[in-house]
């Protein structure tokens, strides 16, 4: 648990906060547009392909393995930010390509499978101690982060970045027992054309993957346009700071409060409320009211459903389809999320180019996360899906 928690918290999982800090920076710097900028995260269409090859992967090589592959190529896509962009938003555009596709391997459908494999009784607050490696990141790094870019520039942030990445994957990859995440020695093969059909034909399946579809569309607000669209409500850059460790504290008790909850209480319920309140923040952000203190209440808000979201896919995914195909459906669900914040990305650079400003995304997302919560009470008294050698 270990190793997941380390590798969530210094993987891929931190591209979010660590583009939503560098952001102002590369826009000011390099002279590029809002809009443009916001339409990059379109790109993470790249990942939504990815997803999927990397939570089968995971079920047939392990974690270890799988993981290695994006512990070597972060390090390296944080260099080639810093050395090889040169201003030019194609190159930047490239390198983040790259990111989406092999980075992945360091993301929750990869490590979360420790916590489901090696943890069975208290599985939810498993889940949540492993997912909280990139809350706990944003908590302590992200005000780091923001004090550094802000006095360093961001070139010198992502050669900071770089070796961090190194040193923690190191760190990781011992930690990660030998055979980890591959499953019994002596069960059968497993083969991907027996696995997928049965994972379609549930119903489950389809009602998770609606949901990640409407609750996802906002994420990019997080990912990549937090501090932005903060500053268009007049907060000033140490206010942010306040607001990015808000964030961080709501995603870390979204985790645990929602872990225990998993444990005890029914999922479904748990999981409708949870995700359900980052609309209450993105509709405050949309109002009127602009105050320092409801505006952190906003983001705490978001924070606290984005670091539930993860303990939920997770846990009703092992509870309904069970160890065999479970990075197999993660990496599938994991893939229509990527879709969701890559089509909110191309929405949010729309809205943006026609209207100046946030507020028609956010009355559009935030509409769309109530819808997606509300779809989950469908899965009240669906039973596990059988899953046959």
């Amino acid at each position: 648990m270990l190793a997941a928690t380390i590798g969530i918290g210094t993987g891929m999982s931190t591209a979010g906060t660590v583009t939503s800090v560098l952001a102002p920076s590369l826009i000011e710097g390099n002279h590029w547009a809002k809009s443009d900028f916001a339409a990059v995260g379109i790109l993470g269409l790249c990942s939504t392909l990815a997803f999927p090859f990397i939570g089968r992967l995971a079920d047939v090589l392990g974690v270890r393995w799988t993981a290695l592959i994006g512990q070597v190529t972060l390090p390296l896509c944080y260099l080639a930010y810093a050395t090889l962009m040169h201003g030019s938003l194609p190159i930047y555009m490239a390198i983040f390509v790259v990111q989406s596709v092999l980075c992945v391997t360091t993301t929750a459908t990869v490590y979360t499978r420790l916590a489901v494999e090696y943890c069975s009784k208290a599985r939810g607050l498993a889940l949540a101690i492993v997912v909280s490696g990139s809350a706990i990141f944003g908590a302590i790094g992200g005000p780091i982060l923001n004090q550094y870019v802000e006095s360093h520039g961001w070139e010198a942030t992502y050669r900071a970045l770089a070796i961090f990445a190194t040193i923690a994957a190191v760190i990781v990859f011992l930690l990660i027992p030998a055979g980890a995440g591959r499953g019994r020695s002596d069960a059968p093969k497993r083969r991907a054309r027996d696995d997928y059909p049965m994972i379609f034909r549930s119903s489950a399946f389809w009602i998770l993957a609606a949901v990640m579809l409407l609750c996802n569309l906002p994420q990019t607000l997080l990912l990549v346009q937090l501090k932005l669209l903060l500053l268009d409500n007049g907060v000033s850059g140490p206010q942010a700071s306040v607001m990015f460790t808000a964030l961080s504290v709501g995603m870390l008790a979204g985790r645990f409060l929602t872990g225990l909850a998993l444990d005890r209480f029914e999922p479904v319920l748990v999981a409708f409320v949870t995700l359900g309140l980052p609309s209450l923040g993105i509709f405050i952000i949309a109002s009127s009211l602009d105050g320092v203190g409801i505006l952190t209440f906003a983001v705490f808000c978001m924070g606290f459903a984005f670091g539930a979201e993860g303990d939920i896919v997770a846990f009703l995914v092992a509870k309904r389809f069970g160890l065999e195909v479970y990075s197999s459906v993660m990496g599938l669900l994991t893939a229509i999320m990527s879709l969701s914040t890559s089509l909110g990305a191309g929405l949010l650079s729309l809205t943006l180019t026609r209207t100046g400003n946030y507020n028609l995304f956010l009355v559009i997302s935030g509409t769309a996360v109530i819808a997606g919560a509300a779809l989950l009470l469908t899965l009240k008294g669906e039973k596990r899906q059988a899953v046959t050698a």
